[in-house]
């Protein structure tokens, strides 16, 4: 297992999740929908959004 590689995937992903989370909730805001947030539910979606970057980017064998 190469950790350095693994690092950066993870690097990866939990630096693009927030741009993605936010990309999508302005498009949701230009098409007329509301949004209020919390803390904990941006970082439960950050997480997430996270976990699905890395899986993306994880060749499969």
């Amino acid at each position: 297992m190469d950790y350095k590689k693994s690092i950066l995937h993870l690097a990866i992903s939990l630096f693009l999740s927030p741009i993605i989370v936010y990309i999508v909730l302005m498009a949701a805001k230009m098409a007329g929908a509301t949004y209020e947030m919390t803390h904990g539910e941006t970082f439960i979606i950050w997480l997430l959004m996270a976990i699905v970057i890395n899986l993306s980017l994880t060749k499969k064998a």
